[in-house]
């Protein structure tokens, strides 16, 4: 199998994305395609004893930076890393494509030059992240703040495909994010979606309200873009000062630390099952070939992680799978063709409309 890998993606970049590279060619046994300056590259690689192995090198001389506006990935940006990473993958150069950069930037190339499965209205951010019990997948996480009911019964629908083909879920729960349980609750998208999702065939539970989303009330939980991001978010960050909180009470004093010693173990066993970055990110859901956004800041395990989701998404043919089940609706929307095509909704717009 070999990963295309924009090795300039991301805030840590190119050096953990390199280790985190050589870490996953090592365990995984997989080849590597790196995208990006091959001289820095091999100026990074050398100084730092990092064995390129198994690993080729496309250069791209350019950088889609963070605060890019996402539309400059068609334009000005269309000779980046990351641009080129994409068009490698539509080419067949590589079965999979993973980038920690900016993430406007992401959807926007991977909708236009990979293009999305026929059928699918739009594609979405979906991370894997832990709870009580597990874990569950977030769909849309932030690529869409505005949906319409029949792309949340598609979230539902590429969600259980996902956690079933991927994570080993015999028959998923999917279910609503929204402020109750009842079925009226929420509005207009939400009730709608409720009705379209209860008669889609997939092990729908209904309503969640968010107090619940960490406990163990579905394997994919369905939102639109907007509430799905500040879940996430949010989620994040309780996650990071609950972890901050402990530390510093097993710090406090020394009766506290003796006892932190004899619970460090099972602490660091908390760490890992709380600790999103095991994770590694979120598939995007929805496009003709995989890609996965990587956390912006990946550290070298985070990336090698994310690298693994990459190739179970692979192995999970779970884009086969969503084509399927889309495809016996008899819903297609026409899709973006042509960059030229692309190009004419950005200059028009100054964002790509990804509903035509």
């Amino acid at each position: 199998m070999k990963i295309i890998v924009d090795a300039f993606g991301g805030d840590n970049a190119p050096l953990e994305i390199l280790k985190g590279c050589a870490m996953a060619v090592s365990e995984y046994g997989i080849n590597v395609l790196l995208v990006g300056s091959k001289e820095k590259i091999e100026g990074i690689a050398n100084s730092n004893n990092i064995l390129l192995y198994h690993m080729e090198i496309v250069d791209a001389p350019d950088v889609m930076e963070m605060s890019d506006d996402s539309a400059e990935i068609m334009k000005s940006k269309s000779n980046s890393s990351m641009a080129v990473g994409l068009s490698l993958l539509a080419e067949g150069k590589g079965d999979a494509f993973i980038s920690a950069g900016n993430s406007g930037a992401l959807v926007m190339g991977a909708t236009f030059i990979v293009k999305r499965i026929k059928g699918i209205k739009r594609c979405a951010f979906a991370p894997v992240i832990p709870k009580d019990n597990g874990c569950f997948m977030l769909i849309d996480s932030g690529a869409n703040v505005e949906c319409r009911p029949e792309m949340l019964e598609q979230f539902g629908i590429m969600g259980s495909i996902y956690m079933s083909r991927v994570m080993g879920f015999g028959k998923p729960r999917v279910g609503i994010a929204n402020i109750g349980t009842e079925e009226h609750k929420g509005g207009e998208l939400q009730r709608e979606a409720y009705l379209k999702l209860k008669d889609s065939g997939l092990n729908f539970v209904g309503n969640i309200e968010a107090r619940e989303i960490p406990i163990d009330a579905a394997e994919v939980v369905v939102a639109d873009g907007f509430t799905g991001n500040i879940i996430l978010k949010t989620y994040e960050g309780v996650a990071t000062i609950l972890m901050s909180k402990i530390k510093g009470v097993l710090t406090k004093n020394i009766k506290n630390k003796v006892a932190a010693a004899l619970l460090l173990p099972d602490m660091k066993a908390l760490k890992r099952e709380i600790d999103y970055n095991e994770y590694g990110g979120a598939p995007i859901m929805g496009l003709s070939k995989p890609v996965f956004k990587a956390h912006g800041n990946s550290t070298a395990k985070t990336f090698k992680n994310a690298i693994r989701l990459t190739i179970d998404y692979v192995n999970g043919d779970v884009i086969k799978e969503i084509f399927n089940a889309v495809s016996s609706t008899g819903k297609v929307d026409e899709v973006v063709e042509t960059k030229e095509a692309a190009e004419k909704i950005v200059d028009k717009k100054g964002t790509a409309d990804l509903e035509k």
